[in-house]
């Protein structure tokens, strides 16, 4: 009963009109960044960060999440119909759904796509009202001790799902707590690691990292691919799906749902991973696996189910924890600093109609996206015949007016080219950033919890295994250390980002 009332607050803020305008904003420019191939949500909420700034809370968060989950949406119209996946999470629905529009069944598989991702959100949406708020009253038991373990543990989980070497994975971590330790030092008022530049006593911004790191940086790696793109010719329709069809996909969509809603919680989770782990559940619980790569639609319902439930999954650790669970939650959790919220319990008892108005949206932008979606194929398939060379430069020219304006500082604008530079060499070195800005994220609440668990304790480390809940989250961060460390988990790691 506490859910209904508490929803029918979120539904009474959500559905004013200015909320409802953004929600189809988000949704809009999720679908958009999510067809368009090399652009991504990352990059986007990244390059629209400085816009929240001016925005009251509530819709600024509901814009960028309809981002996140409208990609989910998107990037399988490019997967299925160009064999290119716009968002990476898509990456597995190309393998069946491509050779499904080959076959002259298009019109189902963005249909199975579309219904998949609908009932996958609609779902998680339903998880995080229902276990959202249990979550958070655990989360009362928490003090610094358990806090800094559970960032760490989130550190070490990011290592362990990033892709590619584990020591550069571990590298950009540190770096990101390096950097997050530039500025003045909240205890004692010293200024640290500036060299010199005074612009920098107030620390790196938010904002500028993050557009240097995933959005101009993707920008000039995407320029150097090759902008080949064959669409298919033939015309879509037929975008329904038949009874057996549906029979055959609904549940391989449950499984998926589920799957999804579980990774997506998790550290280092997400849309990505959940998508990579219902395929191959899928494969694993057919009767016959060769269908799999030849047009199965099963292979393109789990994957777009579990990205969609996911993403919006991994939405509870931040709202209810105040810890992000994946880059793109790092971004959210910037939005929210920005905003002067502080992610975490809180939020849902000080402000429930900010928690429960997101939680809300999610149903309506999943309700936008199913019917604004499918009637909108042949708008995304004429925006795939746009040349990225005639995109990148308005992109530009609106990333620097929007660091400018946050305040009106040269040197921010200059910082984050510096950054960009990063951002591109990392990418060239083959070292993923996401590490790096969750590290930077929570680099500062680290260094405040780890001081107040010291000044509690009078200096004695022991009180991170004298509390039973910090000891048990020391140990599973222990055990993924060890795990990864082994080497035949970690042959069977690289494996498996290779497939």
């Amino acid at each position: 009963m506490e859910v209904l009332n508490n929803l029918g607050t979120g539904f009474s803020a959500a559905l004013t009109l200015s909320d409802l305008g953004f929600c189809l904003l988000g949704v809009l420019l999720g679908t958009l960044v999510g067809v368009l191939p090399g652009v991504g949500p990352l990059a986007t909420i990244a390059m629209l960060l400085p816009i929240t700034f001016g925005l009251d809370p509530l819709p600024a968060l509901i814009m960028l999440s309809g981002i996140y989950y409208g990609s989910q949406y998107g990037g399988s119209t490019t997967a299925i119909l160009v064999n290119m996946p716009g968002e990476s999470s898509s990456v597995v629905t190309c393998i069946d759904g491509y050779q499904m529009a080959r076959q002259g069944r298009a019109g189902p598989a963005l249909a199975v796509a579309a219904i998949g991702s609908f009932i996958a959100g609609c779902i998680a949406t339903l998880a995080i009202a229902v276990f959202g708020p249990v979550l958070a009253a655990f989360s009362q038991r928490f003090s610094a001790p358990e806090y800094f373990s559970l960032m760490l543990f989130g550190l070490i989980s990011a290592v362990v799902l990033a892709r590619g070497s584990v020591i550069k994975a571990v590298g950009m971590i540190l770096l990101g707590l390096l950097l997050g330790q530039i500025g003045t030092d909240i205890s004692s008022g010293v200024v640290r690691y500036t060299m010199g530049v005074p612009e920098l006593s107030d620390g790196i911004g938010f904002v500028p990292l993050a557009l240097g790191l995933f959005g101009l940086s993707e920008i000039i790696a995407n320029l150097e691919k090759p902008a080949r793109r064959s669409i298919l010719s033939t015309s879509v329709s037929g975008l329904w799906l038949r009874w057996v069809e549906f029979k055959s996909a609904l549940p391989a969509i449950l499984r998926g749902t589920a799957l999804g809603s579980v990774l997506g919680i998790l550290p280092g989770g997400g849309a990505v991973l959940s998508a990579f782990a219902a395929y191959t559940l899928e494969k694993k619980l057919a009767k016959d696996p060769s269908r799999f790569g030849r047009g199965a639609i099963e292979g393109v319902a789990a994957p777009e189910a579990a990205n969609n439930a996911g993403s919006q999954t991994s939405f509870i650790p931040l709202l209810t924890l105040g810890i992000p669970s994946n880059a793109i939650m790092a971004l959210m959790m910037g939005a929210m600093m920005i905003q002067g919220i502080a992610p975490g319990a809180r939020v849902m008892e000080a402000r429930p109609e900010l928690f429960w108005g997101l939680v809300a949206s999610m149903w309506i932008g999943n309700l936008l996206l199913l019917i604004i979606n499918l009637p909108l194929i042949g708008v995304w398939v004429w925006v795939l015949r746009i040349p990225y060379r005639l995109l990148f430069p308005a992109v530009i020219v609106f990333c620097c007016i929007g660091v400018y304006s946050l305040n009106n500082s040269a040197f921010e604008v200059l910082l984050t080219v510096m950054l960009t530079l990063l951002g591109y060499a990392c990418l060239k070195l083959d070292c993923e950033p996401a590490p790096l800005l969750l590290g930077f994220v929570l680099g500062g609440p680290l260094e405040e919890n780890l001081r107040r668990a010291m000044l509690f304790s009078k200096g004695d480390p022991i009180i991170f295994v004298e509390r039973p809940i910090s000891a048990v989250i020391l140990a599973f961060a222990a055990l993924l250390l060890l795990m990864v460390i082994l080497p035949a988990v970690r042959r069977g790691r690289e494996r498996a980002f290779v497939e």
